[in-house]
């Protein structure tokens, strides 16, 4: 295998590691309008990612670095041909971050729901953008011999590419409904395992039929596999939480993510970006990659980083695993939204 398949594989890693933790708390967010009842229970979704958000978006930050580093043709031709979707994405992670960041900073209500309903569009906008975007580079898109795009915005909003995106804003609600179940208590946690079995079975008649139709067009045994898994795992994920298993669950939602991205790299190779102008005029691994000499340093620096990685992000989903409730979030009366508890007084002597 040449260094260019090699980076390949592991930017469809790291896309699929983005899209397994951003997923769930894109639909956490989605949630925090659809499921919450109340502030308090906006406050307990939006608690149960806060300390993971920011370090679940290091895997976009990486798979675009490696991508402008290995494939920079690739990187060109994806940044300037789909320009304004993948800027409404920036803006919509920005805001977002703004929004978790400062949310609880006043303790006026309408300060607080404004933040929270951005929140809410700017996860369930990058949720459907994502899919467009993927759908788009997996059906091709009209590149010229120049390996520019020659299309416009109207183009991107083909069939194929609105049905991704209606499959990925399902798949990434029903994967934070299952992430809520696990991590919540009492009527939350009850109510969130509902809606997952009813996104559930929504989100596989989309995905079936998403995956399927890329099935058709661009699938060979290697896809056929990838989406048998992605189908049965979905299945199987819906029957785990109806019957309360959200550690099992969760474990198959996310089995249906990574089946499903690796099915559409799987369709996509050995292209990067085919052109529905002339398949001769396509972006490929091969002539789109960097030196074999650029290449090698960044396999080697992937080798020494990428384990502590892993390791720290390991650490914090492991010290912040307790879920939590209602009963542990403080009346918005009593004290300021997300502090601890006031400690006591003391006596002054």
């Amino acid at each position: 295998m040449e260094l260019h398949d090699v980076w390949f594989v592991l930017i469809a890693v790291l896309w699929t590691g983005y899209f397994f933790l951003e997923g769930f708390d894109f639909g956490v967010g989605v949630l925090t309008r659809t499921l919450a009842r109340d502030r308090r229970e906006r406050r307990v979704l939006i608690n149960t990612i806060g300390p993971v958000w920011d370090g679940n978006e290091v895997w976009l930050l990486t798979a675009g670095g490696a991508t402008f580093a290995a494939f920079p043709d690739w990187y060109a031709t994806l940044f300037s041909g789909f320009y304004l979707p993948l800027l409404l994405i920036l803006v919509c992670l920005i805001v977002r971050g703004v929004a978790f960041e400062y949310r609880a900073k006043r303790p006026e209500e309408k300060w607080q729901t404004n933040w929270e309903r951005a929140i809410f569009w700017t996860s369930l906008l990058p949720a459907f953008l994502w899919g467009v975007a993927f759908a788009n580079i997996v059906r091709g898109v009209a590149i010229d011999a120049e390996k520019e795009y020659t299309g416009g915005l109207l183009d991107l909003l083909n069939p194929y590419a609105l049905l991704g995106g209606a499959t990925t804003l399902a798949l990434f609600t029903f994967h934070g409904a299952v992430f809520t179940a696990l991590k919540t208590v009492g009527d939350i946690r009850v109510r969130a395992r509902a809606l997952a079995v009813r996104v559930g079975l929504l989100t596989a008649a989309l995905a079936v039929a998403f995956l399927g139709w890329t099935q058709l067009d661009r699938g060979d045994t290697a896809t056929l596999a990838a989406l048998a898994v992605a189908a049965l795992a979905l299945l199987a994920a819906v029957r785990a939480i109806a019957a309360g298993r959200e550690g099992w669950s969760f474990t198959l939602s996310g089995v249906t993510v990574v089946a499903a991205v690796a099915m559409l790299f799987l369709a996509l190779y050995p292209n990067v970006m085919p052109s529905t102008l002339d398949p001769a005029w396509s972006l490929t691994v091969t002539n789109s990659a960097s030196s074999p000499y650029t290449l090698t340093i960044m396999t080697w620096l992937a080798a020494l980083a990428t384990p502590l990685v892993l390791l720290y992000q390991g650490w914090t989903y492991w010290v912040f695993r307790k879920r939590i409730g209602t009963q542990h979030i403080a009346d918005p009366a009593d004290t300021a939204p997300d502090t601890p508890n006031p400690e006591p007084e003391t006596t002054r002597t």
